[in-house]
């Protein structure tokens, strides 16, 4: 019989909490129910007002995957929708997660959570960019690590202040909180950076996505900048061989990585973190200190 569970008022069935999900650490989907609740505090913030879509893997990383924009069946009436128009559907509506409840029913559906770059509210209105680094073999998130400290000068110099977070597979993820600008327009700014940073380090760096140029380089994808792509939220699971999450670092941490394994965060891992450092992206949440977009409309060039 599924156990019914209160939270906050909201009784939610919650099926199958001892089965395993990552085989490789015998993790089961009763500890990644866990770590949700440990971790809300934190991720909460992150996802208000940020219309969802889910990465599910029920049967674990090993199982099918499948991507979803829409409310899945059987979503309860009381978890916030929001209205998504896309091109194939103009009545499109997506989940938003901004209570517990919420957070613990779509965790029961095992999901990655995964968010665009704006809010609901304001469609294509990014308030914040993002670049993915993604290590080609040879190259690791150490290498990742290097390009990370170049691209944070270089927003530095734009007044822009860059956060990172590991992305939870292979490589980083540099989030900048920015004024509210159109997403186009955040595109290309970021693309421009990027292509910056290959011209500056060409045996290091790329900014085309061909796998053909990736080998032993970091691709700098500038991409999810764009209206319609997202990004994995921090502090969400991915599904991987091991239960690891992606993870706010220190720039002391970006800057001492020597070793890829110095940057794999499981979820036993993030409850100490944040006892130890509270949210690091907590100023992405804030808006500390957003600039103007260069060369956007109404922002200096």
């Amino acid at each position: 019989m599924t156990p019914i569970t209160e939270v906050e008022g909201r009784r939610l069935a919650l099926s199958n909490l001892d089965k395993v999900i990552h085989p490789a650490t015998s993790t089961t989907k009763g500890e990644i129910l866990h770590y949700y609740a440990v971790v809300a505090e934190a991720l909460l913030p992150h996802l208000q007002g940020r219309p969802l879509s889910f990465l599910r893997y029920p049967d674990g990383p090993d199982g099918q995957l499948f991507f979803t924009k829409n409310p899945p069946p059987g979503t309860p009436d009381w978890v916030k929708t929001a209205p998504v128009p896309r091109t194939e559907d103009p009545r499109a509506r997506q989940v938003v997660v901004e209570d517990l409840p919420s957070l613990m029913w779509a965790a029961n559906l095992v999901v990655e959570f995964h968010t665009p770059q704006w809010r609901a509210a304001a469609p294509a209105v990014a308030d914040r960019l993002v670049f993915d680094l993604d290590p080609g073999p040879p190259a690791t998130v150490v290498e990742c690590c290097r390009v990370a400290l170049w691209l944070r000068e270089r927003l530095a110099a734009d007044g822009l202040t860059a956060y990172a977070k590991t992305s939870g597979a292979k490589g980083l993820h540099l989030y900048v909180p920015v004024e509210p600008t159109p997403s186009e327009e955040v595109s290309a700014y970021a693309r421009r950076l990027a292509v910056e940073a290959e011209a500056e380090h060409p045996k290091r760096v790329v900014h085309r996505m061909a796998k053909a140029l990736r080998p032993g380089k970091v691709f700098v994808d500038h991409s999810q900048n764009a209206a319609a792509k997202t990004t994995a939220a921090p502090y969400t699971l991915r599904a991987r061989r091991l239960p690891a999450v992606s993870t706010p670092l220190t720039w002391e941490e970006v800057e001492a990585c020597g070793d890829p394994g110095q940057l794999v965060f499981l979820l036993d891992d993030l409850g100490p973190r944040l006892q130890r450092y509270g949210d690091l992206l907590r100023p992405l949440v804030d808006h500390e200190g957003a600039g103007p977009v260069p060369g956007a409309s109404g922002a200096p060039a």
